[in-house]
């Protein structure tokens, strides 16, 4: 019990990266709401780059400039990733609330089973 205990106070990278993950998670699965399931999706997101970031921190790295007697250096890739990552989501994000304004003003609800009745009566 105590080494989950230390688990927990060391780690509070990766405890945030599993709450955001799940309450994402849970958002996207649980909620009918298609603004409440671009949020989670959001939500979601943000664990996984605060996943990535953390796995790549080293204790004493520094950055990938070969110098002389240099110490443990710390790859900039996962950085790059969660960058374009971050710009991929903000795209998704725009486009799924153009559609969600879009669905509104068409059917006039934004609930996800009520959208599939209307619909599929059309």
């Amino acid at each position: 019990m105590t080494d989950f205990v230390s688990l927990l106070t060391t780690r509070h990278a990766y405890v945030l990266f599993v709450l955001l993950s799940t309450i994402g998670l849970y958002m996207l699965i649980a909620n009918e709401n298609l603004v409440k399931k671009i949020i989670g999706v959001n939500m979601f997101q943000t664990g996984i780059f605060l996943f990535f970031v953390s796995s790549a921190y080293r204790v004493g790295g520094s950055a990938p400039i070969v110098e002389d007697g240099g110490g443990p250096y710390v790859s900039p890739l996962p950085q790059v990733i969660v960058l374009t990552a971050i710009v991929v989501g903000i795209s998704l994000t725009a486009v799924g609330l153009a559609l969600s304004i879009r669905l509104y003003s068409e059917y006039g609800t934004l609930r996800a089973d009520a959208l599939r009745e209307v619909i599929g009566d059309e």
